[in-house]
């Protein structure tokens, strides 16, 4: 206002005024003197004023009424000049604010004047406008005048007067509101109190408003009594009004000033009570059409919309609802409803039209929006306003594709194209183009079923600009073009989304900042402020809730239509750019259901996708299933059945790719347009931007990726990434250029949209590999059972997301791995060879990747990372296996120095290698193991070279290739060596690891468990490599047990001295006597078929032709082993608790090995008993028993001293001083061992070996085994030495079975393909090295009883019994059995039968038997007089056995057999007899007596008859033997009669009186009768008889008792011989008698001659009377033969009867002789 008050305005406004004035009187000075006196006075006092006052216009403004008043009155004259001129000065005084209330009222009244005169109208509606807004004086009925006047004007007929006053109308309205605000402004401060809002509707209580407000509320409330058609209450004189004007006025004030509404209850009041029910009201007409509707079927006539009022009152809602929504609750929920209905097909075209702009003003505003949804649809029982706004613009776009409208321009380009589809060629080629001419540039557009919409730009982005909602001139509706509500339509959906997303978007971040501070405040609150703190953020959280609730409702409420809308125009777009706002649209919406956790919504924007990617109808399960459950849609894309390459909807589309569909059965190609490309990308785009929020639906974006991607024929590569690039199936994939270059791109966003999953959270990340996992097993579904190309999308995208994951690869290694271990086990090799290749490069990144902290500290995830390497060993598949090995073979290469603690399980890899997995796979394990015993065994910890021992052990076992068996145990004795020098730094670490466990298993309260416990950890690394070695050593195959026993016994021969003292201990009893036990059986149950070749042309020997033979070496191997470690280290071992018992192991086991049936077997065993008993010294020579075997290591004592031998050890027990214990105190190793137990344990074990190996068997078959004579001879040879040790505690018991032994060995027959190699021939007397041995124990024997104690002499008798039955052999060879032998001399060397029982033959026994003898003479020689030799009847026991071969005499097998018993028999009579006189008395020789008198009787009188072949030299040195023998009984016998049984002496007394007489053999020739006579032999038994018949030494009665006998038996034989030869003669007449008879009579009668010599000879007082009588008794018989016929009886008579002579004495007288 300054500009009107400063000095020089006032100074310029007084002159205008009076000049005004001074013109007024000037004009009115003619006709209107009245108004020329008012204007002059007027002037004087202006001046007046003007001079009084400082404030001059106040002053004026105080005068005003009269100021005015000569203009009025100029008003008055109706004269235009004047009336111009007075308005002017009118106008100018208001302009300056000098015109009070009352002045105001009369220049009002002036002015409706004029109007009612209708002059200058335009002039007064420019007062009016000048006096309501330079000032507010004018009120109440002033201003309701002045309005009045400007609604009169706005009714003229003139145009331009009309429209002024429509325009001055709405200023006026305006100004009168503004007031209204001003005046609000001016009492804001002042705080008053409400008065409540009468309920009556009574228009005048408005007693509360101040002035301005109160017109404004008259105003206001006539307004809507004017367009309601009513009298208006306040605004006096309205003569008409329009509806439309009203409208536009009430829209205008609502819009423009809608605080004044919200802030007094009044206005507000108005709003519900008036407005709404008269929009309601007007709206009626529209409800009730129906476009097309007969009027008839109504009774009523039905009113037409009128498109002005319509589209004024939406304009009117539209107000309503943006500004007073929150009063109007109800109301708006009314005018929703409408504007829902008016979208209705059956509507008129325009007020569709209207409706859909409207309702686009609402979609861009999408805080009303959620008002909506907050008021109507989160309320119970409320209409779901906002939903069916939305469903509303989806029904109203799907109804324009099914009713196309009338009157379509375009309709005859759409029928073109839809019918050149059919004929024109240009269609065909090019479908992308509609078919007028080839040149025409298509409009975008939707189509869809054959309805083609045009897509209009109706507005920029966001702002809804309405076409037919401003046409406020238009009484007509409008023509609306083609595709107008289409794109309304279409710009409200995005709008919407745009609008919702947006809004929700900011909210959500908003609200997660504000947790973030809140929660960062919570975390460290102060004492004071901590309960407001937490108040404030769970009033904060309640909050959130609500919003989320909102948002939630809001999705709710929308998805489906949206969805359901959009999925119809992406199906129907032609136009890129709209089909990638839609596409926006969508990727937008499911974004936002991601973030708000809405599944279903946000899986069914994201099927609508996936589906627009694919070609239509491709069977892609997720997608179809996800579909059926979302709702029934109207609108589906059910394509005509026209003959097309797709659906209806796709002709207009290019079609860029052609290719299979990923299935089980693909049905022929599937194309691919550029829409379907775009959607990929939009999807591409989805997942890269918005993975985070895709939880489960990755399921289909994935799957969806992954048949586009199939369908591409993009193919994985290195590290995963996908390649354009064809497999197999060829030449039905077809790329346009187009498509082409989009692959690259396509492949390098898919790359990255897996390189963008490093920035997901965990959980999404999680999503993400469930969703790939699942798509790899549906993939690997597929691949079952058949070999097609498999789809590799999931696979290399799992590897992919874990490369780019490295660095929280923990989190998801589970699941990846997990999947891909599955996948490697697929039956089809592609996928497993894939699933390996992914899983091997993730575990090597995965190792190689720079950690933090790195693999080292971190064992737990070097660990993780290595399992799955480890769980590949559970797959069957070769293919899978090699992989798995290459890996470890380059993790080894690359980082073997740093895997620590995988060790175990990269060990474990190796070791998992079974032998039937082919060559190839085991031999790139075992490079592997190689590898790591060459390079790695150092970097390794201690802990894991136990396994490294375990697999090269496994390898052993493989039997697929003998190398490899046999190098690995070639690794074993190197693993060895590297403990051995190692030796002291593995202790250590070893223990140090020890002490770990043992502390973990004490809090855990368990027992440590490992393998040899509890022996020290170093020690039980050695045991583990013996048992390995153990294992290897009962190996199917001989050259990997040969080889494992070599090296098992070095290594523990060469490092065993490492070996705490008490490991010792397990080495026998775990590792060698286990090993025994198990070789034993193995060999126990061999196989004994024999083998044909040993593999390819290799020829097997003989003697390891069957299994069983090749176990035989091993067994020898093993026992011989184990023996010589017995031996070697029995310094070690026999302060062990248990030796013995591990000796009577050892001794059982040397027995089962000796009793084996296997030659070879057995006679090692024995060599290892007599090694372990220290019979022969140790084989090598290096170990000789009397130096400790450390000794002979000089290069490692060597070495130790180097490394510093000199110190002193901490620890007891290393190896240093280990070697430097046995150094420098050496064990005393003698040749005995000193406990007794030990050696009698060894006896025993003899004893058992000789019972059982010399036992004869009971049935004999051709299996027989008759064990062979060097093992019999050796185990006899062992006795000597080993009775050595026993001799003190030596038993009769013990002999017995000694002799057993002895006895049955040398009944062992060979056979007969062996003896030549054994028996000397027949004739040479040889005796058989078992025979010797035998003798030599019994030898030892007796020289140890020799020299024995005396109860060791009782033995003597058992030797001799032992011996005797050794000679008995020369006659009787001992039976083996039932055993059928030959005897050597017909056993047929040559002619060996096989299959035939080899035949077994009987030693030559005489040599044998004969060198026994021997030693039983020279032995009794010895002993005759011992005090159990004279017991025992040994005497008696000799001449029985001798017995034997001479009763045989002749028919002994040999000669000399007999000859030697003899001299033998006498040499031991020569001895025995003195002791049996001297004994004679105590009777222990009387059974002796008659076995001698047998004995006697059966050699001097065989029953054998010698040979024919036998010369006379020869029989006459054999009758030398017998006179021998017949002098032995003159000399030793006989003499001795008084100590001799009667019984006997009469039984030699006989036998010399038969040997006497009848002496000849009947078998002689005549020729040789003289020779044959045995006559020297007859002369000396006679000659014998008759000494001791006349013996002078009689001393006792009894001998002359013997000479008596003997005579008289003599006698009487003589006569009987005698008789009976005279009486043959006499019978057989001139026939000679036999021969033998003349024999016999000369015979007779040569003794008869002998007799009477001897008579004569003796004393006469020894000759019993008796006895003459009977010789002279023989005299007449004598003579009775002279009649004979032969010459040779007849001198022998001559020569028997002289002797007579003597006889003829006289008879003398009788005397007395000694007979009494």
């Amino acid at each position: 206002m300054s500009g009107t008050s400063s000095p020089e305005a006032v100074k310029k406004l007084l002159e205008n005024m009076q000049g005004d004035l001074r013109g007024l009187s000037l004009e009115c000075r003619k006709k209107f003197p009245p108004v020329k006196e008012a204007a002059e006075s007027g002037i004087i006092k202006v001046k007046t004023i003007a001079a009084r006052n400082t404030d001059i216009l106040a002053a004026l403004k105080e005068n005003s009424s009269e100021i005015v008043q000569p203009f009025l009155m100029g008003c008055g004259t109706k004269e235009p000049k004047i009336t111009q001129l007075c308005l002017a000065a009118i106008q100018r005084l208001m302009s300056h604010e000098v015109v009070s209330e009352a002045a105001a009222g009369n220049i009002i009244n002036m002015l409706w004047q004029l109007m009612e005169n209708s002059l200058e109208e335009l002039k007064l509606l420019q007062t009016v406008l000048v006096l309501l807004t330079t000032n507010t004086v004018v009120h109440d009925e002033a201003l309701s005048k002045a309005i009045v006047l400007c609604f009169r004007l706005h009714f003229t007929k003139d145009n331009i007067t009309n429209n002024t006053a429509a325009a001055t109308v709405r200023q006026v309205v305006t100004v009168v509101f503004e007031r209204v605000v001003s005046e609000d402004e001016r009492y804001r401060d002042v705080i008053e109190q409400p008065v409540p809002v009468p309920g009556n509707s009574n228009r005048r209580s408005v007693s509360t408003l101040k002035p301005c407000a109160k017109d404004a509320y008259m105003l206001f409330q006539d307004l809507c009594q004017l367009v309601n058609a009513d009298a208006p209450y306040w605004l006096v004189g309205m003569t008409e009004m329009t509806r439309t004007f009203g409208l536009e006025l009430l829209e205008s004030v609502l819009n423009d000033f809608p605080q004044v509404f919200l802030q007094h209850q009044e206005f507000s009041f108005l709003l519900k009570e008036r407005v709404c029910p008269l929009v309601i009201k007007l709206f009626s007409p529209n409800i009730k059409f129906r476009q097309g509707s007969s009027t008839s079927s109504s009774p009523a006539p039905v009113e037409k919309p009128y498109f002005p009022i319509c589209m004024r009152l939406l304009r009117v809602v539209s107000v309503l609802i943006k500004q007073f929504y929150s009063l109007l609750v109800t109301e708006c929920e009314i005018f929703l409803s409408l504007l829902v209905k008016f979208l209705d097909a059956d509507k008129p075209q325009w007020l569709r039209a209207v409706a859909v702009e409207s309702i686009h003003r609402l979609c861009v505003q999408p805080q009303l929006l959620r008002s909506f949804c907050q008021s109507y649809d989160m309320k119970p029982h409320s209409t779901k306003v906002f939903r069916d706004i939305v469903n509303a613009l989806g029904s109203f776009i799907q109804s324009l594709f099914l009713v196309p409208s009338t009157g379509n321009t375009s309709a005859a380009i759409n029928q073109t194209g839809s019918n050149t589809s059919g004929g024109t060629a240009s269609a065909q080629t090019n479908p992308g183009m509609l078919g007028i001419s080839g040149g025409v540039t298509v409009l975008p557009a939707f189509e869809y079923r054959g309805t083609w919409i045009p897509i209009l730009t109706v507005t920029i982005q966001g702002s809804a600009k309405a076409t037919y909602l401003e046409m406020l001139d238009k009484v007509e509706p409008p023509t609306i073009p083609e595709g107008y509500a289409m794109s309304v339509a279409f710009h409200c959906l995005l709008d919407l989304v745009r609008g919702i997303t947006t809004m929700i978007e900011g909210e959500l971040g908003q609200a997660e900042t504000d947790d973030q501070t809140m929660t960062e405040a919570t975390s460290s609150p102060t004492q004071s402020s901590d309960q407001q703190d937490l108040q404030s953020v769970s009033d904060q959280t309640d909050k959130d809730l609500v919003s989320r609730a909102v948002w939630e409702e809001m999705v709710n409420a929308c998805w489906c239509g949206l969805l359901a809308a959009l999925s119809l125009l992406l199906d129907a777009s032609t136009d890129e750019a709209a089909t990638e706002n839609i596409l926006k649209a969508e990727l937008t919406m499911a974004a936002l259901c991601g973030k708000l956790g809405l599944v279903t919504s946000r899986d069914a924007f994201i099927t609508a996708i996936c589906k627009g990617s694919l070609p239509p109808h491709y069977a892609l399960t997720v997608l179809n299933s996800t579909t059926a459950a979302l709702s029934s849609k109207s609108y589906s894309i059910q394509g005509q059945n026209v003959q097309m390459i797709s659906p209806s909807s796709e002709s207009h589309q290019q079609v860029v790719a052609v290719g299979q569909p990923l299935a089980l059965q693909p049905q022929g190609t599937v194309m691919l347009t550029s829409k379907n490309i775009q959607c990929m990308r939009t999807l591409l785009n989805l997942a890269h931007c918005h993975g985070a929020v895709l939880g489960t639906s990755w399921q289909l974006v994935l799957a969806t990726l992954q048949h586009l991607v199939w369908i591409l024929g993009l193919k994985p590569g290195v590290g995963g990434a996908l390649k354009p690039g064809r497999a197999v199936e060829g030449p039905s994939t077809v790329l346009t250029t187009a498509v082409m270059t989009d692959l690259p791109v396509i492949s390098n966003i898919l790359s990255r949209l897996f390189e963008s999953s490093q920035y997901l959270d965990d959980v999404s990340l999680h999503h993400l590999i469930n969703a790939l996992c699942s798509l790899s097993l549906e993939a690997m579904e597929m691949a079952y059972g058949n070999n097609k190309e498999p789809s590799l999308f999931a696979v290399a995208k799992l590897l992919e997301t874990g490369l780019v994951n490295m660095h929280r690869i923990e989190i998801l290694w589970r699941p990846l791995t997990g999947h891909l271990l599955e996948v490697c086990q697929h039956p089809n090799s592609r996928m497993r060879e894939w699933g390996a290749e992914a899983l091997t490069s993730l575990i090597k990144a995965g190792l190689t990747f720079n950690h933090d902290p790195p693999l080292s500290q971190n064992q737990r995830l070097q660990l993780l990372l290595l399992n799955p390497l480890k769980e590949l060993s559970n797959i069957i598949h070769p293919d899978i296996r090699l992989k798995q090995l290459e890996c470890v073979l380059q993790i080894l290469q690359s980082q073997g120095d740093s895997l620590g603690p995988g060790w175990p399980l990269v060990l474990g890899v190796m070791g998992a290698i079974r032998s039937d997995q082919g060559e190839s796979l085991i031999r790139t394990a075992f490079q592997c193991l190689q590898l790591v015993v060459t390079d790695f065994l150092p970097t390794m910890p201690c802990t894991c070279l136990q396994i490294v021992v375990e697999v090269a052990g496994s390898f052993g076992l493989h039997n697929q290739e003998l190398n490899i068996s046999l190098t690995s145990i070639g690794l074993l004795w190197n693993i060895s060596d590297y403990f051995f020098q190692r030796g002291e730094t593995i202790e250590k670490e070893l223990n140090k690891e020890e002490a770990v466990l043992q502390k973990q298993a004490e809090e855990k309260g368990m027992l440590l468990n490992r393998p040899f416990h509890p022996a020290p950890p170093f020690d039980c690394l050695w045991l583990c490599l013996y048992a390995k070695l153990g294992e290897l050593c009962v190996d199917p195959r001989p050259a990997v047990r040969k080889s494992a026993g070599q090296t098992l016994f070095s290594t523990i021969g060469a490092h065993g001295i490492l070996l705490q003292h008490s490991t010792w201990h397990t080495v026998i009893w775990k590792v060698l006597f286990h090993l025994l036990d198990r070789v034993r059986e193995s060999s126990t149950t061999a196989d004994k078929e024999k083998i044909e070749s040993g593999g390819g042309n290799i020829l097997i020997h003989h003697s390891r032709d069957t299994a069983e033979k090749q176990w035989a070496e091993t067994w020898v191997l093993t026992l011989a082993g184990v023996a010589r470690i017995f031996n070697t280290r029995r310094y070690l071992l026999q302060p062990l608790g248990d030796f013995s018992k591990a000796w009577d192991v050892l001794l059982d086991h040397i027995q089962s090995a000796a009793l084996s049936k296997n030659n070879e077997v057995s006679l090692a065993a024995l060599k290892s008993f007599q090694e372990i008993l220290q019979i022969v010294s140790p084989v090598r020579d290096s170990e000789k028993p009397d130096t400790p075997p450390a000794i002979n290591v000089p290069a490692l004592l060597g070495a130790m001293t180097a490394t510093g031998l000199g110190r002193s050890f901490m620890r007891t027990d290393s190896i240093g001083e280990r070697i430097g214990r046995y150094e420098s105190e050496p064990p005393i190793i003698t040749d005995e061992i000193e406990d007794l137990n030990l050696w009698w344990a060894a006896w025993s074990t003899w004893y058992r070996i000789g019972s059982e190996s010399t036992k004869p068997p009971i049935t004999c078959d051709k299996l027989t085994f008759i064990p062979s004579q060097p093992f019999l001879t050796a185990l006899i040879q062992i006795f000597p030495a080993l009775y050595q040790h026993i001799k003190t505690g030596f038993s009769m018991d013990d002999l017995q079975k000694l002799g057993v032994i002895l006895h049955g060995a040398v009944s062992v027959p060979i056979s007969s393909d062996a003896s030549p190699f054994i028996l000397p021939s027949y004739t040479e007397a040889v005796l058989t090295s078992l025979q010797e041995a035998v003798l030599t124990a019994l030898d030892v024997l007796q020289k140890a009883i020799c020299v024995g104690s005396e109860n060791m002499q009782i033995m003597y008798p058992a030797i001799f019994d032992q011996l005797l039955a050794f000679v008995e052999f020369s006659c009787k060879p001992p039976q083996y059995g039932q055993l059928e032998m030959k005897h050597i001399a017909n056993a047929k060397y040559n002619q060996i039968q096989l299959f035939a029982p080899a035949e077994w033959v009987a030693l030559n026994y005489v040599p044998f038997a004969e060198r026994s003898l021997e030693v039983v003479v020279d032995l009794y020689q010895k002993t005759a007089c011992h005090k159990a030799v004279v017991n025992e009847k040994v005497l008696q026991n000799i001449i029985k056995t001798l017995r034997i071969p001479l009763s045989l005499k002749y028919a002994c097998p040999s000669e000399s057999t007999w000859k030697l018993a003899v001299s033998s028999l006498l040499r031991v009579l020569s001895i025995g007899l003195p002791v049996a006189r001297q004994h004679a008395s105590s009777g222990k020789f009387d059974s002796m007596w008659p076995e001698l008198a047998n004995t006697f009787e059966d050699f001097l009188f065989t029953k054998s008859i010698p040979p024919d072949n036998l010369s006379i030299q020869e029989f006459q040195r054999n009758e030398s033997i017998d006179v021998e023998v017949v002098q032995l009984i003159s000399t030793e016998i006989l003499p001795y009669a008084n100590f001799i049984p009667k019984e006997f002496v009469g039984q030699i007394m006989t036998m010399l009186n038969k040997g006497s007489i009848h002496s000849q053999s009947s078998s002689f020739t005549e020729a040789e009768i003289d020779i044959r006579m045995r006559e020297e032999f007859s002369k000396m038994c006679f000659e014998t008889l008759l000494q001791f018949s006349f013996s002078n030494k009689v001393t006792t009665p009894q001998e002359g008792y013997i000479s008596r006998m003997a005579l008289s038996v003599l006698l009487k034989r003589s006569q009987d011989v005698l008789h009976r030869y005279i009486e043959d003669e006499r019978l057989s007449g001139k026939c000679p008698l036999p021969r033998q008879q003349v024999t016999e009579i000369i015979f007779v009668l040569k003794a008869v001659s002998t007799l009477i010599d001897s008579l004569k000879k003796t004393q006469p007082e020894n000759v019993d009377a008796n006895t003459w009588a009977q010789v002279i008794a023989l005299y007449p018989t004598l003579v009775e033969c002279i009649t004979c016929s032969s010459s040779e009886v007849c001198s022998a008579l001559k020569e028997a009867l002289v002797p007579f002579k003597d006889f003829m004495h006289p008879p003398a007288p009788k005397v007395q002789n000694g007979e009494s």
